[in-house]
């Protein structure tokens, strides 16, 4: 059985998902090997680039040549994927953001077709959409014409002669976001066609919210043997004849992962400690629109997998992947501690209000929330059921500060409810605690496709195609994507005190690697 990660995914760290099916499979005994395809692709086209065609710009005369940017990126190309993993670079964040700069452009180089745009964090296809069935299966039809080709082809092949079950090979691809719905298509088209007998599964988040949705008829019928939605572990298991007749934890597992190729300064361990989210209440949300159920797994087993798998792995980082953590949680991590320093998305709740709360967080090796606001109005997030107060987001901002601990602040313009008014109430809320934010993520807000909100609205198609996760709408009261963007470019970013936010905010790699400037900043204080 191969368990594969295909890309583009941010090559920070390893994928959860897999990580814990094959925590499961290890402990029945199941012989399995994991392919990060995403990470070891990347490292292909950037070892391959000078024996590639490279995208070019006309000179004056009339002939090819590589623009200066592209010159430096590839001649710094081996230092600059060093530097990403050297601590002292996240001291500097303009010298970061040189390093990711060049490293994009070289990746985005690595194509020798206008048609693909690609970086170290997306994939497009100018011809093909991944909301389409029909261009996924074209995809898959023709796999020769996916940039990563020549990597998985030598790379599926090479495994396959290994593998000692070659009658029966399952193949799981983990499909999660859209950037990486063509790769996984042309990946299983190739598949398909090299070793026509295998078994192609595909699990993920993308796939599930597809299937979730009530007009979801399966277009891949022929291609894909197994779809499966929402949690994978017992699914797999019942593919392969093993009955689970109870619901067990099983201790997620790295072993099969390249641990230390990942573009951070040490290994980052992701882990999830849930499934969907414990408030599920909010308006418009794709986990309440999909109809996910919450299930924490038990806190002490959690703190126990994570002692133990910090032990074993010596991770700079533990990154908790909930969608939210929960109270309950955050509470027996402060008696336990995680064995590493840590960070996650959590909700504004009475708790982080409380001062010694939050400096027991920080005690057991928190070094950074992640936090979803939204907006600076109360009446638009009461609209949006968030379950909070805007003096409760106030008093947790300063308290998590005063706790030493950072805060990464997620807004989100342009819901139903809000217009241009409201927009800088939350402009004003954000200058007002700008001192308490060290990180921000501005998003404009998309309506899922089957949120039961859009009773209220005018609708139509936001993207053209059979799989469409959102919905356009027609704003109430006029306060269009179009608005919104011109707000944030001309007002909401010039502000001083945002744009000095904003100067500190890794890009590309954003929320992945914001933790890791608070540990390198608080490493260099502590020595000096």
């Amino acid at each position: 059985m191969f368990l594969i990660h295909p890309p583009v995914v941010k090559p920070t760290e390893p994928p959860p998902g897999i990580a814990k099916l094959s925590g499961v499979l290890s402990a029945k005994g199941i012989d399995h090997s994991i392919i990060d395809a995403n990470l070891e692709g990347f490292y292909y086209l950037l070892k391959n680039i000078s024996n590639r065609p490279v995208l070019s710009s006309m000179s004056e005369k009339g002939h090819m040549t590589l623009d200066t940017w592209t010159k430096r990126a590839i001649r710094k190309l081996t230092s600059n994927l060093e530097y990403i993993k050297d601590p002292n670079v996240y001291t500097e964040i303009d010298r970061y953001k040189r390093i990711i700069s060049d490293l994009n452009r070289a990746i985005s180089r690595s194509v020798d077709t206008e048609n693909i745009r690609l970086s170290l964090v997306d994939y497009a296809n100018k011809q093909l959409s991944p909301l389409k069935s029909h261009d996924l299966l074209f995809a898959a039809a023709h796999p020769e014409e996916n940039p990563f080709y020549t990597y998985f082809k030598e790379r599926i092949v090479q495994a396959v002669e290994t593998y000692k079950g070659k009658n029966n090979m399952l193949f799981g691809f983990s499909m999660n976001f859209l950037s990486q719905a063509l790769t996984t298509f042309a990946m299983i088209g190739f598949v398909k066609r090299t070793f026509p007998k295998s078994i192609i599964v595909v699990g993920g988040g993308l796939i599930t919210s597809w299937m979730m949705n009530p007009s979801w008829k399966n277009p891949f019928r022929g291609l894909i043997d197994y779809a499966i939605a929402g949690q994978g572990e017992t699914q797999l298991l019942s593919l392969i004849g093993i009955k689970e007749e109870k619901t067990v934890h099983y201790q997620p597992r790295y072993n099969g992962f390249p641990v230390a190729d990942y573009f951070s300064p040490g290994f980052i361990l992701p882990y999830s400690t849930s499934v969907g989210c414990y408030w599920g209440q909010c308006s418009f949300c794709p986990e309440k629109a999909e109809g996910r159920i919450y299930e924490q797994t038990d806190p002490d087993l959690v703190c126990h997998d994570l002692k133990a798998l910090s032990q074993q792995l010596k991770p700079i980082l533990i990154h908790l992947v909930d969608n939210a953590i929960s109270p309950q949680m955050l509470k027996t991590i402060i008696k336990k501690h995680p064995g590493a320093l840590w960070y996650g998305f959590v909700r504004f709740t009475p708790h982080l209000k409380d001062s010694e709360f939050c400096k027991a967080l920080k005690a057991s090796g928190c070094v950074m929330l992640k936090l979803g606001l939204e907006s600076g109005n109360q009446g638009v997030i009461d609209f949006m059921n968030k379950g909070l107060s805007l003096e409760t987001v106030s008093q947790t901002l300063k308290t998590l500060k005063d706790a030493g601990i950072a805060t990464y602040v997620y807004l989100l313009f342009g819901t139903p409810k809000e217009t241009i008014r409201q927009a800088r109430h939350t402009l004003d809320f954000t200058v007002e605690h700008a001192q308490y934010i060290d990180f921000l993520n501005l998003a404009i807000f998309n309506l899922p496709i089957n949120s039961p909100e859009t009773s209220g609205l005018l609708t139509g198609e936001f993207y053209e195609g059979d799989l469409s996760l959102y919905s356009d709408f027609l704003h109430p009261e006029g306060w269009s994507r179009r608005h919104v963007r011109q707000f944030l470019v001309d007002e909401f970013k010039k502000h001083p005190a945002i744009r000095s936010i904003l100067l500190r905010h890794p890009p590309l790699f954003t929320s992945n690697h914001a933790p890791l400037f608070v540990i390198t900043k608080s490493s260099v204080a502590t020595h000096a």
